[in-house]
C-alpha cells in the first residue's frame, strides 16, 4: 500500500473520529458499517472510559484510608450492583424498544417509550433504596464484613443506597439517548457527572479549604452528588436539547401496553445482570471467608483496574446494541448481524493491546493504589489472573448486548445464570475451599466461567433466533 493511500485512509478516519464528537443525527440503516460502528462506538467508549474512572477515583482515594474502608466500598458495590442491574435492565429495555421504533421511523412512539421507561424505574427504586438505608449493618455483616469495617463504613453504604434513583436515572436516561443514536449525549452526561466526583473526591474525603474531613463519608456523598448533577445536565437535555427525543409531561402518564412491552424486555434483562451481580456478590463474600480484609482490599483494588479497562469495551459493545436495533426496525437483519461481527472484531482487537498492558505493568499499575505488601500481593495476583480472558470477555460482550439490542433479553440470560450459578460458583468453591486454593481459586473461576460464556453466546447468536424478535 502506497503512503498517499495510506495517508488518505488515515485522514478519512480522523473524520469519522471528528464527526462522531460533533454528536450530529444520524442514520444508522443505511451506508458504510465502518463508518457506522466508529461513530456510535466512539463517543459510547469514552462515556465508559470516564465511568472507569469514576471507580478508580473512588478506590484510590478510599485505599489510602486503610483496608477495612476498601473493603466496605468493595462490599457496598457488590450489594449496589443490585441496583445498577435493575437500572441497566430498564435501560437496556429502553434502549430495545427506542432504537426499534427509530428505525421503524416512529419518533412518537420512541419519546412515548424513553418516558415511560423513566416512569417504571421511579417506581421501582423506592424498594432497594429504603432497605439498603435501614439495614445498611446486617447487610454488610451478611457479607461476611469485619465488626471494624462495619462501624467505619455502614455510613457510605447509607448515602448510597439512598441515592439509587440517582443512579436509576443515569443509566436510564443513558440508555434512552443510545437507544436514539445520541452516544454523544450519553458520553457527555456522564462525563460531567464523573468530573464533579474527581474533584469532590479528594474535597470531601480529605478535606480542604472550607470543606470537612469526611473520610469514607465524603467518598458517598462525592459520589451520589457527582452523578446527581449529571442527572441534571440530562434532563436539561431531554427538555430543551435537540435530539430525537423530545419529552413531553403527558408521555410520563402510565400508558400499560407500552409499561408491558418494556417489563418484557427489562424483566429478564434486569435479571440477567442480577444474575451476575449475585454472582459477584457470593466471589467477593467467599474472598473475604478465605482471605480476610487483606484478600478482599486486594481484589476490589483489582477488580476496579479491570474494570477501567473492560468498562471501554462495554462502551463499544453497546454500539452493537444500537445498531441491531434499529436495523431490525428497518427490516434489514442481515446488516444487524454484520454490525455485530464487526463490532466484535474491532473489540476483540482493543482486548488484546488491552491485555499486553495489564500483564506488562500490573506491579507499578497496583502499586499506585496500595503499598500495604499483602493487599498488593492479592491484587496482583486477581489482576493477571482475570484479564487473562480478556480477549473473551470483548466478544462475550458484543454478543450480549447484540442480543439485548434486538430485545431477545432472555437468552443471555440464561446463559448467565447457567455460566455463573452452576458452572462459575460452584467452581470457586471447589477451587478456594476443597482445593484449599484460597482466594487464587476465587480468581481462576473468574476468567474460566467468562470464556465459557463467550464462547456459548457466540454458537448462539450464529443460529439467529434474535432476528426474529418482535417488540
Amino acid at each position: 500500500m502506497s503512503l498517499a493511500l495510506k495517508l488518505q485512509r488515515l485522514s478519512h478516519f480522523y473524520a469519522i473520529i471528528k464527526e462522531s464528537l460533533r454528536g450530529e443525527e444520524q442514520d444508522y440503516t443505511t451506508g458504510s458499517l465502518r463508518r457506522a460502528v466508529i461513530l456510535l462506538a466512539i463517543p459510547m467508549m469514552l462515556e465508559m472510559s470516564m465511568e472507569s474512572v469514576f471507580a478508580l477515583v473512588d478506590i484510590f482515594f478510599v485505599s489510602h484510608l486503610g483496608k477495612h474502608a476498601t473493603s466496605t466500598v468493595g462490599l457496598t458495590e457488590s450489594v449496589i450492583t443490585i441496583v445498577y442491574s435493575i437500572a441497566i435492565g430498564i435501560s437496556m429495555a429502553a434502549t430495545a424498544v427506542v432504537a426499534r421504533r427509530v428505525g421503524e421511523k416512529n419518533l412518537e412512539g420512541a419519546n412515548r417509550a424513553g418516558m415511560q421507561a423513566i416512569t417504571l424505574s421511579l417506581a421501582i427504586v423506592l424498594i432497594p433504596s429504603i432497605a439498603g438505608y435501614i439495614y445498611a449493618d446486617e447487610i454488610l455483616r451478611l457479607l461476611g464484613a469485619e465488626e471494624e469495617a462495619i462501624r467505619t463504613g455502614s455510613s457510605y453504604t447509607r448515602i448510597l443506597m439512598a441515592g439509587s434513583s440517582i443512579i436509576m436515572l443515569l443509566f436510564l436516561i443513558n440508555g434512552i439517548f443510545r437507544g436514539a443514536g445520541d452516544a454523544m449525549m450519553a458520553m457527555k452526561s456522564l462525563w460531567v457527572a464523573n468530573i464533579c466526583n474527581i474533584i469532590l473526591c479528594p474535597l470531601l474525603i480529605r478535606g480542604y479549604g472550607p470543606f470537612p474531613e469526611l473520610g469514607i463519608v465524603g467518598a458517598a456523598l462525592a459520589t451520589t452528588i457527582g452523578r446527581g448533577i449529571g442527572v441534571l445536565y440530562q434532563l436539561y437535555h431531554l427538555a430543551w436539547g435537540s435530539g430525537v427525543i423530545k419529552p413531553k409531561l403527558k408521555y410520563l402518564i402510565p400508558d400499560f401496553e407500552i409499561i408491558k412491552t418494556i417489563v418484557k424486555i427489562a424483566l429478564p434483562g434486569t435479571m440477567q445482570f442480577i444474575i451476575g451481580s449475585g454472582s459477584w456478590i457470593v466471589l467477593a463474600s467467599l474472598v473475604v471467608q478465605t482471605g480476610h480484609s487483606d484478600a478482599s482490599a486486594g481484589y476490589q483494588i483489582a477488580i476496579r483496574i479491570v474494570m477501567f479497562f473492560l468498562l471501554p469495551a462495554w462502551g463499544m459493545s453497546n454500539a452493537a446494541a444500537t445498531l441491531v436495533g434499529q436495523n431490525l426496525g428497518a427490516k434489514n437483519p442481515q446488516r444487524a448481524e454484520e454490525s455485530v461481527i464487526k463490532t466484535a472484531k474491532y473489540n476483540a482487537i482493543f482486548m488484546v493491546a488491552v491485555s499486553l498492558i495489564m500483564y506488562l505493568f500490573t506491579r507499578p499499575i497496583v502499586s499506585f493504589f496500595t503499598s500495604d505488601a499483602s493487599v498488593m500481593y492479592y491484587a496482583i495476583l486477581a489482576m493477571r489472573i482475570v484479564s487473562a480472558g480478556y480477549v473473551f470477555y470483548g466478544v462475550g460482550m458484543v454478543m450480549s448486548n447484540a442480543f439485548n439490542g434486538a430485545g431477545d433479553t432472555k437468552t443471555p440470560t440464561y446463559i448467565n445464570l447457567f455460566g455463573f450459578w452452576f458452572f462459575q460458583i460452584p467452581l470457586a468453591f471447589f477451587l478456594a475451599k476443597f482445593m484449599g486454593l484460597g482466594p487464587i481459586g476465587v480468581f481462576i473461576a473468574i476468567p474460566v466461567a467468562e470464556t465459557a460464556i463467550s464462547i456459548t453466546s457466540w454458537y448462539l447468536f450464529k443460529k439467529g433466533r434474535w432476528k426474529k424478535i418482535d417488540i
